[in-house]
């Protein structure tokens, strides 16, 4: 038996604007009744924000206070705010679901995606357009999108083919789409770890002020210890000009030491591209 949290269970039992609007400015559904879970919900919009929502589903009771939790959430909100709005939010909202059941708050999120999508229908570009025709379905058993996998893992930070498919419910009939789950799984911890180790673009002053921060903080105390120093003559965008004194420039080592010290540590505090060049005497 799952735990579920007292809001959870509030809302199951007591569900808020349950029905549908007859003269919604949009609506928007999600899963399917072949799937087990369906939901539609229902938008009345007004000077840009939601004045009221309603749903109807046909799932368990982690859906039924998912949707509640969420027309809760965006009654009264600009849609700006409400298009910000994300399934981890809802579950948050919740106080937490089971892992097996945090599909339910993926379909309510996917259901008012649905909605608004179908509400600024006609603003969308050719580029929106091709997007959509492109979403190709991954996981045919419940209609799952190779979209709505990126956009569960990249908002949830799941890590495994079960946690795709407890959020949402791809891979958990006939499973022959695991495969590529994980394929998708693998392409979007590849990208977040490059995201992680890629540094930021600097502008040159910026450029400057860091490769000057970094020699005199972190190279110039290193090569005091052994009697040496070194000044910092010239930039010019990725070739940094040194002169290094004391017992640096005399060291028949010094070029070693321009290397793969001084300029190695500047491309790893700044940019991989710099290269380090000594002044002579």
């Amino acid at each position: 038996m799952w735990d579920y949290t007292e809001e959870v269970l509030d809302h199951y039992r007591n569900p808020r604007n349950v029905g549908k609007i007859d003269d919604a400015d949009a609506i928007g559904e999600a899963g399917s009744l072949a799937c087990g879970d369906a939901l539609k919900i229902y938008l009345k919009i007004k000077d840009g924000v939601v004045v009221d929502a309603k749903f109807q589903t046909f799932g368990c009771g982690s859906a039924v206070a998912s949707s509640s939790m969420m027309t809760e959430m965006i009654i009264g909100k600009p849609i700006e705010e409400v298009r910000k709005l994300t399934n981890k939010d809802i579950a948050d909202a919740l106080g937490g679901l089971p892992p097996e059941k945090m599909h339910c708050s993926v379909m309510g999120h996917e259901a008012l995606e649905d909605a608004l999508k179908n509400y600024f229908d006609e603003e969308l570009t050719i580029e929106d357009v091709n997007s959509y025709s492109e979403n190709k379905i991954v996981c045919t058993c419940f209609n799952v999108t190779e979209q709505q996998i990126i956009e569960a893992i990249k908002v949830n930070n799941l890590k495994t083919v079960e946690d795709v498919t407890n959020y949402t419910k791809a891979g958990g009939a006939c499973g022959r789409c695991k495969g590529t789950i994980q394929e998708i799984i693998n392409k979007c911890l590849k990208e977040t770890l490059k995201e992680k180790t890629e540094k930021p673009k600097l502008s040159s002053a910026q450029k400057i002020l860091k490769i000057n921060k970094v020699i005199e903080n972190q190279i110039a105390p290193e090569l005091q210890k052994d009697g040496g120093d070194i000044e910092l003559i010239d930039i010019d965008e990725n070739k940094v000009y040194v002169k290094l004194h004391g017992r640096c420039s005399q060291c028949r080592n010094s070029v070693l030491t321009l290397k793969s010290f001084v300029e190695q540590t500047l491309k790893d505090a700044v940019d991989n591209e710099i290269e380090v060049i000594n002044i002579e005497q």
